[in-house]
């Protein structure tokens, strides 16, 4: 018996103190609800009514949580932080390095235009620089009459020959051009419409001049021939393997 009233007088006291022990919501006190028992709390909703009850509930949440921590903005120049996780590489760039930018200035506008008659004009130097080149070679050549350097002088020379060819051909081909372009100018001038000539008629414009120096030349004979085992070669290729 002693027992039963002791845990009576114990339940009985149990929302007194979590009254006093409580903080004050308004004009009434707060409770502490987090050691009550069930019949506690509802002894306690019964004695401060449903509203005080919750108000002193939500309060007490509200209480609980912590202050809000301030935002922290990431330094981008704080140093590179890698995942335990992934493998590190061996080539590991430590030190940001700006790239370098290429430029070539054949396809730059900073370089301007392409004009062939003041490139000529510019580097009209490198003519006279390749005609040495090419004297300083023959004179090689004779030096080495056979060998590997013979072959290496012989292959150095055909390529500068070809390259003073296509140097002539393209100069003549940009002579008809400015020629057919007074042309054009002068027919303009006296009233009538100019016309322009398409690409293929300038490439047979360009083919019959060509034959014309080659025939005051002497040399035609042998470019024809030359013409002739080409073409001869080419449809040979095409020509089915015979059965033996």
């Amino acid at each position: 018996m002693p027992k039963t009233g002791s845990s009576a007088k114990a339940r009985a006291e149990g929302p007194r103190r979590a009254m006093k022990g409580g903080d004050l919501v308004g004009d009434r006190p707060k409770a502490d609800t987090s050691d009550m028992s069930f019949e506690e709390l509802l002894k306690l909703q019964s004695q401060m009514g449903p509203a005080a009850h919750r108000q002193g509930v939500a309060g007490r949440s509200t209480k609980k949580q912590s202050p809000r921590q301030p935002v922290c903005v990431a330094d981008k120049h704080r140093p590179l932080e890698m995942s335990a996780k992934v493998r590190v590489p061996f080539l590991r760039q430590v030190v940001p390095v700006s790239k370098k930018v290429a430029r070539d200035p054949r396809f730059d506008d900073l370089s301007g235009d392409y004009n062939p008659e003041v490139f000529d004009k510019t580097y009209q130097f490198l003519n006279d620089i390749r005609a040495k080149e090419k004297e300083l070679v023959k004179k090689q050549l004779k030096k080495h009459r056979s060998g590997e350097e013979h072959e290496k002088l012989q292959q150095l020379l055909q390529r500068m020959e070809q390259q003073e060819m296509a140097q002539q051909e393209r100069k003549q081909q940009q002579e008809l051009r400015l020629a057919l372009q007074q042309e054009q100018r002068a027919l303009a001038q006296q009233g009538q419409r100019p016309y322009f000539l398409k690409k293929s008629e300038q490439r047979q414009l360009a083919l019959a001049e060509k034959f014309q120096e080659l025939k005051r030349s002497k040399k035609l004979e042998s470019f024809l021939s030359r013409k002739r085992r080409r073409n001869a070669g080419k449809d040979r290729r095409h020509l089915p393997l015979s059965k033996e």
